[in-house]
């Protein structure tokens, strides 16, 4: 007598979020209930199952398997289908134009003039005023398990300090030559505000 074989499970699925107590495993936040998602099949100790994705964020960061799951028109085995997928173009330019902002992406830290007034300075929360100078440094965002590096700016009479924050990831050594090195200003530019900032390694 022949074993009955159980039906595998798709290797993806795309659908209309069932409810809102699933997680981007790529942005760490809620997917909405009704908004689309790619489940990226896994095998777990207690079986299969599906890593949740906001589609368009699974796009951004691993195309090939959107890809996959749209050759397999993986919408078709989901228990809540979406009512219309995005055209798989679309979602191969939002991966364009993510990976040109990636590229674009100064490295920190960096000093800038400030392009607008509405910015504040993250150390003493004073506005940073239009056309005047700004650094960039980094500063660690937890979320949950996850540290990630934000960029903050601050003024820089105020990064000496802020560089001697507990949850500062910007390195003191070598603070000088990564400036000059990763902003795009004048050479004289950075000069000046190299002695706004001062010796931040003493």
């Amino acid at each position: 007598m022949s074993e009955e074989i159980a039906e595998q499970p798709p290797a993806y699925l795309i659908e209309a979020a069932r409810s809102n107590r699933s997680k981007c495993k790529t942005c760490n936040r809620v997917i909405a209930r009704g908004s689309l998602r790619l489940g990226i099949q896994i095998e777990g100790p207690f079986g299969s199952g599906y890593l949740w994705h906001h589609l368009r964020c699974a796009a951004r960061r691993q195309l090939e398997r959107v890809e996959e799951a749209y050759e397999a028109e993986a919408w078709e085995a989901a228990k809540e289908p979406p009512g219309q997928v995005p055209p798989i173009e679309e979602l191969r330019r939002l991966r364009e134009d993510s990976e040109q902002r990636r590229q674009e992406r100064q490295e920190l830290p960096y000093a800038e003039r400030a392009p607008s007034g509405r910015s504040s300075c993250k150390h003493c929360n004073e506005t940073i005023e239009r056309g005047s100078f700004r650094v960039a440094i980094g500063r660690e965002a937890r979320f949950g398990r996850q540290v990630r590096i934000a960029p903050i700016n601050v003024h820089p009479g105020c990064v000496k300090a802020a560089l001697q924050a507990e949850d500062c990831a910007t390195e003191r050594a070598g603070f000088a030559q990564a400036l000059g090195a990763n902003s795009r200003l004048e050479a004289a530019e950075v000069d000046a505000v190299l002695s706004q900032i001062g010796d931040v390694e003493d």
